[in-house]
């Protein structure tokens, strides 16, 4: 699908938006545009590739102006810029609602007047029954997304969204801030000892928008099956590899309790019960159709893309969900590169 295609990545000096650069790269596009407003992220980035098909626009998707040119002669937008850390969207929510709402409502916009046939939406599992500002945007741009389709008029855009969760070793979450506290001696904190998250991989991620490129028919949430972990279980196995490498003993690493930060949940749901109910599958992927209404054509209505089939079990909360074992955990993280020990 991207064989030839013009692309263009926002918020690609991001972690998610960089390993999809890199993916992106490897399936012959003609150009790979990189749109992000951290100026050092792009320097470094391009510093990074070497690679003639790839422009870096420095821009902010609160700016329409500038989306509507980088979007010039653009097959397919994946849509990565956000504000995503639940902390600091529930304490500054008025600017996730500018970024992660009328900003993607712009991305929008300025997709279906630049005669993009593609958009796809990176969400995330907190969009499911959301307990805080960020999910709660997240939710808002998923259905902005699958109304886009209707809104287009008789434009050739196709839209829909990911919906994923933790990525292993992403800057800024839980991995790299136990791997920098496992270095310093201690100690790790949760902030509660029965959190539970659904994990996948930047593989995975390349993966699932790939597939979605391929087998959107517009408005679909897709989901990638993923496994979930106990965090306490996760703070264990990363001192019982990194300590040694540390030069500390693995059972002189505490572990601290600090309480759930603002915003923060338990557990994490891939989707609603409601969801479920009009939700497809095949081997690695959900597939959440469109909600219809009606036989009067006021929304999209449609079965899904082929190869997906009906399931009657459907694992929604990480809670409920088969743990790693720590083993399996250690095995996970030492296949992605995040439990290397650095002096």
């Amino acid at each position: 699908m991207l064989n030839g295609k013009n692309v263009l990545i926002t918020g690609g000096a991001g972690s998610v938006g960089r390993a999809l650069v890199s993916r992106f790269l490897s399936e012959n596009p003609n150009v790979v545009r990189i749109l992000d407003n951290n100026e050092p992220g792009l320097t470094e980035l391009k510093s990074q590739l070497d690679d003639e098909r790839c422009r870096y626009l420095l821009g902010d998707i609160r700016d329409k102006d500038r989306l509507m040119r980088a979007m010039e002669n653009i097959d397919i937008v994946v849509h990565t810029a956000a504000m995503k850390h639940v902390d600091i969207s529930e304490y500054n929510p008025f600017e996730a609602v500018k970024t992660n709402v009328v900003g993607l409502q712009n991305v929008v916009d300025a997709a279906i007047d630049s005669g993009v046939k593609r958009l796809i939406f990176t969400s995330s599992d907190k969009a499911a029954s959301p307990a805080n500002t960020m999910g709660t945007t997240k939710l808002l741009g998923e259905k902005l997304v699958t109304a886009g389709n209707k809104y287009k008029g008789k434009s050739d855009l196709r839209l829909a969204s990911v919906r994923f969760g933790n990525v292993i070793n992403s800057s800024r979450s839980v991995i790299p801030l136990f791997r920098e506290q496992i270095r310093d001696g201690g100690p790790v904190t949760l902030t509660n000892t029965r959190m539970t998250r659904f994990f996948l991989t930047y593989d995975d991620i390349e993966e699932l928008i790939l597939s979605t490129v391929n087998r959107m028919k517009g408005g679909e949430v897709f989901a990638y099956k993923m496994p979930a972990i106990r965090i306490e279980d996760l703070a264990h196995a990363m001192i019982e590899v990194l300590a040694p490498k540390y030069g500390h003993e693995p059972d002189a690493i505490d572990i601290e309790i600090i309480g759930k930060r603002a915003g923060e949940t338990l557990h994490e749901e891939i989707m609603t019960e409601r969801e479920a109910e009009r939700t497809l599958e095949n081997g690695s992927t959900f597939m959440i159709v469109p909600e219809s209404t009606g036989t009067k054509g006021e929304y999209l209505d449609h079965g899904g893309p082929e190869g997906f089939e009906p399931t009657d079990q459907i694992t929604r909360s990480s809670e409920n969900a088969d743990k790693l074992s720590r083993n399996e955990i250690i095995e996970l993280l030492e296949e992605n590169a995040a439990v290397e020990g650095v002096a």
